[in-house]
């Protein structure tokens, strides 16, 4: 099934820059079911694997229609490679227990949950910052300003609240907060903003 879908989406791709196979969209496809792949394949770190992965869609929707390097799009990146951890890693602090009975311990099972809590604190931290700075640099409306601080504030304080008790519930109330209410409304009010514009 995997490899049937990263197929069909290798062809895709291939139809949206026919018989231009160093095409940027392609090649970003390509670096991004290959390191989707090994990923799943060795599943220990969300780098650099996953973050190739999770910013090749971004890469192929943006050089399908412009060829044109932009802070907006390294800010895109970024906050997909700042989103990753504390999506992967916060329900491996959920379920941290089922981890180690099943006798997995890569990163970050084998470290304590309290430095992950310092790592992820940085990565939201970060995060919030990346969304913000989009505003910036991306031309939005203050409608996208409005409502990334809102969620950037949620997610810190969602993180936050690994600290403190029930912290398998709070993980996994964190991992379903950043799975779509964040990334996906955030990719959404942009979508919005410049479809009005």
């Amino acid at each position: 099934m995997t490899i049937s879908l990263a197929v069909i989406g290798l062809v895709l791709s291939w139809f949206l820059t026919p018989g231009q196979i160093w095409h940027p969209a392609f090649i970003a496809d390509l670096a991004g079911t290959i390191a989707s792949l090994v990923w799943r394949k060795r599943a220990t770190c969300v780098f650099p694997q996953g973050m190739i992965a999770g910013c090749a869609p971004v890469l192929i929707g943006w050089f399908s229609i412009t060829m044109k390097l932009s802070w907006e799009l390294a800010l895109l990146c970024v906050m997909i490679g700042l989103w990753l951890p504390l999506h992967v890693w916060s329900v491996m602090i959920s379920h941290r227990d089922e981890y180690i009975r099943a006798g997995v311990f890569y990163f970050p099972i084998n470290i304590e949950v309290a430095t992950t809590f310092k790592l992820l604190s940085g990565f939201v931290l970060a995060l919030a910052i990346a969304a913000i700075a989009i505003y910036f640099v991306g031309n939005f409306s203050i409608f996208y300003l409005a409502v990334a601080v809102v969620l950037s504030v949620i997610m810190i304080y969602s993180t936050l609240n690994l600290k403190g008790p029930n912290i398998s519930r709070n993980a996994w109330r964190l991992y379903k907060l950043s799975s779509f209410p964040y990334l996906g409304i955030i990719f959404l009010v942009m979508s919005i903003d410049v479809w009005f514009k």
